[in-house]
């Protein structure tokens, strides 16, 4: 929340200066973000009145003015400014003002006329945008007064940081309540004098849907000029608080909701063409334009507001159209309602837009003050657009189904005990009273009625937040652990997701963050998922769903990438995926019937070697992969199975298989999602269980044998279907059990021949024995020989003659 730091000294002057004043806002919860100087640093610029304004004789966009700047002299001033006339009050800047950036201004003259000195824009000074024209300066103003003193420019800007549960200081009182419960200031609220009823005007009012309105307050004023000028000290107000000035009516509305967190709604009473305004719930198929031009489809989830029974007015968020206020209205129906919290929320994000009304309602606006600043706002109306012929309705206040206050107790040792210091309770009552709660003192348990703009009082812990906020946070002492603090070493035997990320970068991959919810698009392409877990309230309408696989996020930043002329690519991310599984119960990290394991997936794309000129350039395919893949396991060791899945080509993807459980998969992008997502070329990706990769085996020590290596060379034709690693796999395991092979080390492929036409493939190995003694003996290193050959042929492989 903007606003001017004058505004709200306005209702609370503390003894401070700026820095300490948003100290004591930060302390007590309201952290301030940002002071920034309404102008920045300029000098010599004065209150001026331009007396004679004629047109340069060598110039058509010139003129020549006269101007009196509160010396014994006008002075004359050449100036190019389109709205620039005779009596208006100007600011100039005289010989030797500094304008920002350190701009002197020195005599000159222009097309041979003399120039001494400068009017300026609002631009000029730093102060808006706005360089259309002189800024041209309310009436009032003393001529030959410093710019700075008579608009107020050495006033501050102050941004503050609200937490979702306070909206009551969604507004310049809301603040200073806080402010006069923190500083103990004297705290002047405005005052609300009931305005009296001239007249019996009245517009009928129906809450139908009373769970959604607990209470309309409206009223009638006729005979308004709306075309009357917002005065200067509410356009200042605004315009410091980030709203810009559209027209009086609209002005005011705007300024009671930043003064008093009062979000308001005006109609056009005679464009309201029913006999009644309704309250209800919206119906399927029913529409209603708003006054962002947005035409948008009701359904029972939303409010409306109804000119009879014809939506006008989405119920907390925005007005309608139809019966919009404009320079021409003379006759208003306010609104001042209150809507239930939870009947607002997730409304805006559904429409994908939000109002400061809505940001309001959703967190809760004081539902016991309607009437008074009914009265406020007409004030306002009032003396700003009133006129001789203005009439005023009386007050239709309809109180139906507010909340009820929250009688909260709170024991005072309990207080001591949580905030860890020693607070009298005579102090926590003194805060109370300060905060403005209603309070009951028994045997050191208070008894707290909250206020009707305190949403957030509901346990006894928000009253021990309020006593350790108003005590001050920073009184609580640092206390230093009083145990011994060790640091407990990681086992050996595993690693943790950290270890992972580093060792994809130091191959070359960078990290994705993504959205666990994507499109559901991408989990019918990727993973062939037509019942994913759809979200009850998205963030945006296209990620409505929870992925249960990772390589669609990948495929989307690779496409943007390309899209900006990134030739290669190398990206993971890690992650959770929500996979359906009744198994799961509910517990403080899961949720039932919904399984989230930490994944990791990477893609490849591009040259697989870059831009070089040491082998010749080819496309990363799946065995690049697949060896990234093998480097991520080790220092344990994966089998690759193929395997088909919706995402990957059939004929190019394995499952990732470890100690016999599938833990992924590797493969190249099916060609159809590659024509899809307009990729070049297909990437390859992966995706493994992060669990499965914190374990490793843990080093040992092994002797370095003293003797030589023996090998031994085997061929083997094979049938078709009986793959390599299946072939190895039967000879290790032979070696765990078979006395034959104790000093087998392994067992490598080093030739393939498989003659044209012909299923069978020939293979040759070469097995190595390592000896650890010197009685190992040729006859030894046979016997291990047929030991292997035993193990192939159990596979079906038959040993070539």
């Amino acid at each position: 929340m903007l606003f001017s730091e004058s505004w709200l000294r306005s209702y609370i002057d503390p003894a401070m200066d700026t820095d300490a004043l948003c100290e004591a806002m930060t302390m007590a919860g309201l952290e301030v973000e940002e002071v920034a100087p309404v102008a920045p640093a300029f000098s010599g610029i004065v209150v001026a009145r331009v007396l004679t304004c004629v047109d340069h004789e060598n110039s058509d966009h010139l003129h020549v003015c006269t101007v009196d700047v509160g010396d014994a002299e006008p002075v004359q001033i050449v100036c190019g400014a389109p709205n620039v006339r005779a009596g208006v009050l100007v600011p100039c800047a005289k010989i030797g003002a500094v304008l920002p950036g350190d701009f002197k201004i020195k005599k000159a003259k222009m097309r041979g006329v003399e120039s001494f000195g400068m009017l300026c824009s609002a631009r000029e000074l730093g102060i808006t945008e706005d360089h259309s024209g002189l800024w041209i300066l309310p009436e009032g103003l003393t001529v030959g007064e410093d710019i700075r003193t008579a608009c107020h420019l050495d006033d501050k800007k102050i941004e503050i940081k609200l937490t979702p549960n306070r909206g009551d200081a969604l507004s310049l009182i809301g603040v200073a309540r806080d402010l006069h419960a923190v500083t103990g200031a004297e705290l002047h609220m405005p005052a609300m004098d009931e305005v009296a009823a001239t007249c019996q005007c009245k517009v009928p009012v129906e809450v139908e849907a009373t769970d959604l309105c607990g209470r309309f307050t409206g009223r009638v004023i006729r005979g308004l000029n709306a075309k009357a000028e917002t005065p200067q000290w509410m356009k200042d107000r605004l315009e410091r608080s980030g709203q810009r000035s559209i027209n009086a009516l609209v002005d005011i509305s705007n300024y009671v909701m930043l003064e008093l967190g009062r979000p308001t709604h005006f109609f056009d009473l005679n464009k309201l063409k029913g006999d009644k305004v309704v309250v209800r719930w919206a119906r399927e198929g029913e529409s209603c334009t708003l006054l962002n031009g947005q035409t948008v489809q009701l359904d029972p989830y939303f409010g409306v507001v109804c000119d009879g029974d014809t939506p006008e007015c989405l119920a907390g968020i925005m007005g309608g159209e139809a019966s919009s206020i404009s320079l021409e209205t003379t006759d208003l129906f306010i609104e001042a309602a209150f809507w239930h919290q939870e009947k607002i929320q997730g409304r805006c994000r559904r429409l994908n837009f939000s109002t400061d009304a809505a940001h309001r309602f959703e967190r809760g606006v004081d539902f016991g003050s309607n009437a008074d600043h009914m009265h406020y706002i007409t004030k306002l109306i009032v003396d700003i657009c009133g006129t001789e012929a203005t009439k005023i309705g009386p007050v239709d206040d309809q109180i139906l189904n507010v909340p009820q206050q929250a009688k909260v107790q709170m024991r005072a040792e309990r207080a001591r005990k949580i905030i860890g210091m020693p607070i009298e309770t005579s102090m926590m009552a003194e805060c109370f009273t300060r905060l403005g709660f209603e309070f009951t003192l028994e045997d050191e348990v208070f008894t707290v009625t909250s206020p009707s703009y305190r949403f957030d009082i509901q346990i006894e812990e928000d009253l021990i937040e309020e006593v350790a906020r108003l005590y001050g946070y920073e009184k609580l002492p640092d206390v230093p652990p009083m145990a011994e603090a060790k640091m407990i070493m990681r086992p050996e035997g595993s690693r943790i997701a950290h270890d992972i990320r580093m060792q994809l970068a130091d191959m070359g991959y960078q990290e994705l963050i993504n959205f666990s919810f994507v499109p559901e698009a991408w989990e019918t392409d990727f993973a062939a998922n037509d019942n994913p877990i759809r979200l009850l309230n998205p963030i945006a309408s296209q990620l409505s769903v929870m992925r249960t696989q990772m390589i669609g996020g990948l495929v989307d930043i690779l496409k943007y990438n390309l899209n900006r002329k990134v030739a290669s690519a190398k990206l993971f991310e890690v992650g959770r995926i929500f996979v359906r599984d009744e198994s799961v119960v509910t517990t403080e990290w899961s949720v039932k019937g919904v399984r989230q394991p930490v994944r990791v997936a990477g893609l490849l794309y591009g040259d697989a070697a870059g831009e070089q000129w040491g082998e010749k350039a080819r496309l990363v395919d799946f065995f690049d992969g697949k060896g990234d893949v093998e480097r991520l396991i080790a220092p344990k060791t994966a089998q690759f199975v193929a395997k088909a899945f919706p995402a990957l080509h059939p004929g190019r993807s394995a499952a990732v298989m470890m100690d016999g459980v599938e833990v992924g998969f590797v493969g190249e992008l099916h060609p159809k999602l590659q024509q899809a997502y307009g990729l070049p070329h297909a990437p390859i990706v992966f995706e493994l269980d992060m669990a499965a990769l914190l374990t490793i085996d843990v080093p040992w020590h092994t002797a370095v044998s003293k003797f030589q290596p023996i090998q031994r060379d085997i061929s083997v034709v094979v049938p078709a279907g009986v793959s390599y690693e299946a072939l190895q796999k039967a000879v290790a395991d032979a070696a765990q059990n078979d006395p034959r092979l104790a000093t087998f080390v392994s067992l490598n492929l080093f030739d393939l021949y498989r003659p044209e036409g012909v299923t069978e493939a020939s293979l040759a190995f070469r097995m190595t024995l390592q000896p650890m003694s010197d009685d190992f003996t040729g006859e030894d290193a046979d016997n291990a020989l047929s030991a292997a050959i035993e193990a192939l042929e159990a596979t079906g492989a038959v040993l070539r003659k």
